[in-house]
């Protein structure tokens, strides 16, 4: 829940990217096959990191150029400066705003009465 209420939160600021990158990410780091992990790779890097890619997150010309260079032979790594940049930035600007948004008070309501109806089971 708490995922899709933060989600729903970056779409009203237009920044849904971060998230999906990330989460991406994670996914692209558990793939064993060394086929699946050149196709994640371009899927990512065409998705996110390119020039004009439909999802473009917003890094620095350094870590982008860095992945440019290095996406024909990918590894499990490729994408962690990035991946570490987006977490920073979600961390420091988007999810303290979440924090004080309607989305994440009506999560935290709705879960608050069904804790308390699953305890106090009367009411």
């Amino acid at each position: 829940d708490g995922l899709a209420a933060f989600r729903t939160f970056l779409k009203s600021e237009f920044s849904e990217e971060n998230v999906e990158f990330w989460l991406a990410c994670e996914d692209f780091k558990k793939t064993k096959s060394s086929t699946k992990i050149a196709l994640k790779a371009q899927k990512i890097y065409s998705d996110f990191i390119r020039a004009d890619a439909p999802k473009e997150i917003n890094i620095d010309f350094h870590t982008k150029n860095d992945i440019s260079q290095n996406i024909s032979e990918p590894t499990l790594s490729c994408f962690d400066d990035a991946q570490r940049l987006i977490y920073s930035l979600m961390a420091k600007d988007s999810f303290p705003r979440f924090l004080r948004s309607e989305v994440y008070k009506e999560l935290v309501k709705k879960h608050q009465d069904r804790n308390q109806k699953r305890w106090l089971p009367f009411l």
